[in-house]
């Protein structure tokens, strides 16, 4: 909806076409297109994505999915030669964020603070280093999908059994923050905005409010600008404490799922993105709301069965 409110604005006669791999995804009922492609791992999908935005006329690509953000960078230069802008960081920068072990290397190694960490059997080896309670996740994980905080030994252990390509991190102090930016087509972060995650379901943030707190917004700045080929939009994910101690835990090449509060509060990122599509230069925007709060809620959408089975 984001999008289709940055069309209105723009006054240019644009369509928004959606792909999914089912019929049932809401966004193809409320988008003026939706088709269907296979799974982005798929050897297919690219070559599909490519014939589909050849009939359409497609100049703008927005991947959402964190496993499709590297097939997408890695194919940018495809995209390119027929007139098809991607909305993705370079893949050296997709790789960092898609990747928790390779996104703790590069925060340490750029001198950015983080928690510490490390894997499931080193955390068992040596539990006067690394006292419970602990969070383990996936390393490629997304969404929260299979985070778990550790309370025993047992369950640390039962873990190191049955679960691989796990990474272990020490809990951050404090409240949980994501940090919204925007990189333009020359690398620079024109904007940042944190809100507080007030309250979280399934992965996405369902109550937040933004603050428009300098250590954050330039810690954000200085993480972007350091990625290696970053463009559009991205989001950090950290802690800070009462003392204004920062942690990041992650960093993400993509729109975040509470980016809505970032577009309200005035980082119209995807104003920006068709902006630039017309060549125009982004010029920095720190006028953003500050205590805006977000308050979620389910909405349906109806159509007709027939159209959802297939």
């Amino acid at each position: 909806m984001c999008v289709r409110d940055s069309i209105a604005r723009s006054g240019v006669n644009r369509a928004v076409t959606t792909i999914d791999v089912g019929s049932s995804a809401p966004a193809t009922f409320v988008a003026e297109r939706g088709s269907r492609v296979p799974r982005c791992t798929d050897p297919e999908f690219l070559n599909t994505v490519l014939r589909l935005c050849a009939k359409h006329g497609i100049g703008l690509i927005i991947p959402t999915i964190d496993t499709e953000l590297a097939v997408y960078a890695a194919a940018s230069e495809k995209f390119a030669r027929i007139g098809v802008t991607v909305c993705i960081s370079d893949l050296p920068a997709v790789q960092i964020c898609c990747n928790k072990l390779a996104t703790h290397e590069w925060l340490v190694a750029s001198g950015f603070p983080t928690v510490r960490q490390t894997d499931l059997h080193s955390a068992l080896l040596d539990p006067s280093g690394w006292p419970l309670p602990l969070i383990v996740k996936p390393y490629n994980g997304s969404a929260s999908i299979g985070v778990r905080r550790i309370q025993t030994r047992l369950e640390l252990e039962a873990l190191a059994q049955t679960s691989d390509g796990c990474i272990v991190q020490e809990i951050a102090a404090g409240r949980e923050f994501t940090i919204n930016v925007y990189v333009n087509r020359s690398g620079e972060c024109i904007c940042a905005i944190p809100h507080w995650r007030m309250e979280v379901r399934a992965g996405e943030v369902s109550k937040g409010i933004t603050v428009k707190d300098c250590r954050l917004i330039d810690l954000a700045r200085a993480v972007a600008e350091a990625l290696p080929g970053a463009y559009g939009p991205l989001n950090i994910q950290c802690f800070m404490d009462e003392s204004g101690t920062v942690r990041i835990i992650e960093v993400n090449a993509r729109f975040g799922g509470g980016y809505p509060l970032a577009h309200r509060a005035g980082g119209r990122f995807t104003d920006w993105l068709l902006a630039e599509l017309d060549g125009k230069r982004l010029s920095y925007c720190d006028d953003w709301i500050d205590d805006l709060a977000m308050l979620r809620y389910d909405e349906a959408v109806f159509v007709s069965g027939s159209m959802v089975r297939t």
